[in-house]
């Protein structure tokens, strides 16, 4: 029907009104219209409780069918970082150029699969999902925002483990410790943008979820996740130099590894580290303060722009 078109009722009343004046008149709005961004906002604080909610209930659901059950929360980064050491710590010897290896590779390995299981949740959130989001009405980016929750309580599980894992290298805790509260922080902010933003793309084409594998093991393979790029490095073009030392998944990584083990952080690093007299030493082996900066900036742009990219769409998920 056009709105243009008159409505009558009996006894003339609301006669010759269209369709969009009795809408207006009775405060009636278009089902499903997306909320202005502030209303958004709220609604999605509204639902915090229910993010949590849900999150934690399909933490304690995900491995019900297995005998370990959620031991393989802790298992499954272990096993990985086991299968890593023997390829690329003894046979390539990555080893031998990164102090205390086992204990820089968990970190990475910890630290990367935050992200990876955060990105490739976040890509299957709206898609699987579709009969609880066509069921009930709340902010779509409920979804991926407590998937990334899902994988943060996993990882937190598993800190336990990686701590023991540290202190056995023979680390002894410091006031850098204190660090790795504001690299989680950072990192799952980052990791809950790249998850809105995925979850949309996802949303409307559900095969992306097959190539997110690929994608993201190439990108951990280019990271330094199980060694130290930075030999490959200093023959490298100034560009690929650039790349390599904002890339967000290196940089998260040096935060949690120096965070652990500022005394044996590799010389990687960053220029201007080395001593006056061109030795290297732990009190020399100071993390800059660019990187803080770069790792806060990586966070704030990809969460709001992940925010906004989602809440664009809001109207469309779950539909068709």
């Amino acid at each position: 029907m056009s709105d243009s078109v008159s409505l009558s009722a009996p006894s003339g009343v609301d006669a010759g009104l269209t369709q969009q004046q009795l809408a207006a008149k009775y405060g009636l709005t278009v089902s499903g219209k997306r909320p202005s961004l502030p209303m958004y906002v709220r609604q999605l604080w509204q639902r915090r409780h229910f993010i949590l909610a849900f999150a934690t209930a399909r933490l304690v659901a995900q491995y019900t069918t297995a005998k370990l059950g959620q031991l393989w929360q802790v298992l499954t980064p272990l096993l990985n970082c086991a299968v890593f050491y023997l390829v690329f710590g003894v046979i390539l010897k990555s080893r031998d150029s990164v102090p205390v290896y086992i204990a820089w590779l968990c970190v990475g390995v910890f630290v990367f699969q935050f992200s990876q299981s955060a990105i490739q949740s976040g890509t299957r959130s709206i898609s699987d999902n579709l009969g609880l989001i066509r069921a009930l009405h709340f902010p779509r980016a409920c979804m991926p925002v407590a998937f990334t929750v899902i994988q943060l309580q996993q990882l937190l599980i598993s800190m336990v483990v990686l701590v023991v894992i540290v202190l056995t290298n023979g680390i002894t805790p410091g006031v850098t410790w204190l660090l790795i509260i504001p690299a989680l922080v950072l990192q799952a902010l980052f990791n809950t943008g790249l998850a809105l933003i995925m979850a949309r793309i996802g949303s409307k084409a559900s095969d992306i979820s097959q190539l997110m594998p690929f994608v993201l093991r190439t990108w951990m393979y280019l990271s330094g996740v199980m060694y130290s790029i930075q030999g490959q490095l200093n023959t490298a073009p100034h560009w690929v130099k650039t790349i390599a030392e904002l890339n967000p998944a290196s940089i998260y990584m040096d935060l949690m590894r120096y965070a652990f083990m500022p005394d044996s952080f590799s010389k990687k690093v960053y220029p201007g580290l080395q001593a006056p007299d061109g030795h290297w030493g732990p009190h020399y082996l100071s993390l800059p303060h660019h990187v803080w900066l770069i790792a806060a900036a990586w966070a704030v742009v990809a969460f709001a722009f992940g925010f906004v990219f989602f809440w664009k769409n809001e109207e469309e998920y779950g539909r068709g």
